[in-house]
């Protein structure tokens, strides 16, 4: 039964004090008490009655709510024959939680509504009570451990006429039964369940794209073989799969709801199975990665290296580039709603999170990440890519005369010819949905290095990726990448200008012209913009804004008056630009 059935219950007695857009959570037990701490006596579900008498001051009720709502409790219903009114405090507390609170009449009693609620909820259960048995059974005798998710999602096809798929944290499909979800339909599922995770809500989780309505469910090990509980949200969002099903699950009977709990279950269960195979990758990364950073012989890199080769790249005949990749997540000291403390360790979280970025977000398939090794140190994450071998112009020199150790083979990315991966591209698909996730206190930052083929270029293709992740950095933004070629141009100078330097340099040069502008709408700005993008062609810059050439010289005439330059200087041109990127 839904919580709004026990509002709209005259003889209950009860009151919203909030919560009221929480009125659709389910309801599975009642349970009364006065202690301070009942986590040992909740399973989930239940609406809790109570006096009040564990609360002695205000600051009882923060801890009492956090316990109750991490339980995963329906709603918190309080008597008002203690006290009267419901404390201020409790009522605030509830409030952060998101958990909805009822005042009980004190001419009500406990028993009454107890009666009630286990009356309605065991005649609902009894009816779907085996149909649940047998659904129940034929999932655990089918399960991954005897074909995969797939398995369980055909399951869910043709004994509830289902349709759902198992997402990755960015939206990438890993199972499906039936039609494949589109790709941007995935994406901004994932979005909106990362965004509904972070806010505190209760799962699952509604959303609606197209006019097509889903319901979403985190799929998290809570099992028997489960690890212990993440103590913060933070630690485990980026990460987790989800189960997206095509439904509204709004109206659903309890029953339904504990199938698809269990179905979960299942699949977090091959998840963790499928990470555990990832053990040996990482433990590769993470030999190469000390060695590159202890600055060990080439040697002995080049040992490790082609031990890993064949894991990562099965089959192939000639050694492979290599790329690494740095990425970094950073929270703010302030913990999550419904944390117990701050300070997140960033390197696992960064660690799971490259896995899955660089799968091409095309490929299905829950073994699409198999070539991808990943370790952590301290609070990022480092990715060893490998590539096809792609032949230099030179075994030892590049066109330019550089060396083929730092050398990208061309600016294209993914191609046959050039598979490397390159910063500008990497984030794509993905941006949406992680901006969701880190939500207004995370930021996600990665570096990408050249690619090279020998172990001597290892530890620079390190440092290159780490100055490149320091770039971008500095950049505003939650999800912010940068690769190699940002090195070598006044990209990775500007990030690092002082702020104070910053605003006055900008403040000098275009100060005056933003004044004019606001005065007269002369649109200085623009066309200083478009001019020095133009490399100062008067007739090129003339067309793209549309106007007489003697126009474009007037209001470049303008500029010079205000600000006291000279744009046929190279000097004054190149001051402009770097004003204009600053700010």
């Amino acid at each position: 039964m839904r919580l709004r059935a026990l509002l709209d219950t005259d003889a209950l007695g009860l009151r919203l004090l909030g919560g009221d857009d929480e009125l659709d959570r389910s309801v599975r037990g009642v349970m009364t008490t006065d202690l301070r701490d009942p986590s040992r006596y909740l399973t989930g579900g239940e609406l809790v009655l109570t006096g009040l008498a564990w609360r002695r001051g205000a600051a009882d009720s923060e801890p009492f709510v956090r316990i109750l709502a991490g339980a995963g409790v329906a709603g918190l219903a309080a008597g008002e024959a203690e006290l009267g009114d419901i404390p201020d405090d409790l009522v605030e507390a509830c409030r952060r939680h998101r958990l909805p609170l009822f005042a009980v009449n004190e001419t009500v009693a406990f028993a009454t509504i107890t009666e009630y609620v286990v009356r309605q909820v065991s005649g609902e259960r009894a009816g779907d009570l085996a149909a649940v048995v047998d659904r129940h059974r034929r999932l655990m005798t089918s399960g991954p451990a005897g074909g995969g998710p797939e398995v369980v999602l055909d399951l869910l096809g043709s004994d509830l006429d289902l349709q759902a798929w198992v997402l990755s944290p960015t939206g990438r499909q890993i199972a499906g039964a039936g039609a494949p979800l589109p790709g941007p339909a995935g994406a901004e599922l994932a979005g909106l369940h990362l965004a509904a995770v972070r806010t505190g809500r209760r799962a699952p989780y509604r959303a609606a794209i197209g006019g097509v309505a889903y319901s979403l469910f985190p799929i998290r090990n809570n099992g028997r073989g489960a690890g212990p509980a993440s103590r913060d949200v933070r630690e485990s969002v980026l990460s987790d799969w989800l189960l997206a099903v095509e439904a509204d699950a709004s109206d659903w009977p309890a029953a339904r709801l504990d199938l698809l709990q269990g179905v979960t279950q299942l699949i977090a269960v091959e998840r963790d199975r499928r990470d555990a195979a990832r053990t040996v990758r990482r433990r590769l990364a993470q030999e190469v990665l000390e060695l590159v950073q202890a600055g060990a012989p080439p040697a002995e890199i080049a040992a490790r290296l082609r031990v890993a080769a064949p894991v990562l790249l099965p089959g192939l005949g000639a050694a492979p580039h290599w790329q690494v990749v740095v990425a970094r997540v950073d929270w703010d000291e302030q913990g999550a709603p419904g944390s117990t403390g701050s300070g997140v360790a960033g390197g696992p979280v960064a660690q799971a999170l490259l896995e899955e970025i660089l799968v091409d977000p095309a490929v299905t398939g829950p073994d699409s990440a198999d070539r991808i090794a990943v370790a952590h140190s301290g609070d990022e994450a480092v990715a060893l890519v490998p590539l096809p071998a792609v032949a230099p112009p030179d075994a030892g020199e590049t066109e330019d005369g550089g060396n083929a150790d730092t050398a990208s083979a061309s600016p294209a990315s993914g191609s046959a010819e050039d598979p490397a991966l390159h910063a500008d591209v990497l984030l794509a698909a993905v941006r949406a949905p992680l901006a969701a996730g880190l939500a207004d206190d995370g930021r996600l930052t990665l570096g990408v290095s050249a690619s090279v083929h020998s172990p001597e270029g290892l530890r620079g293709a390190l440092e290159e990726a780490r100055h490149a992740r320091r770039v971008a950095a500095a950049r505003p933004g939650r999800v912010c990448a940068a690769g190699h070629h940002e090195l070598a141009s006044h990209v990775l100078l500007l990030p690092f200008v002082p702020d104070d330097v910053r605003r006055a340099f900008t403040a000098r040069l275009l100060d005056p012209l933003r004044d004019y502008d606001r005065r007269h709408r002369a649109e200085l700005i623009p066309t200083l913009e478009s001019f020095l993008d133009c490399d100062g062609s008067w007739t090129r810059c003339a067309a793209r804004l549309h106007l007489h050439v003697n126009t474009l010289r007037y209001r470049i005439g303008r500029i010079e008056q205000l600000t006291g330059r000279d744009l046929s200087r190279l000097e004054d041109k190149l001051d402009f630009f770097l004003a204009l990127r600053m700010s």
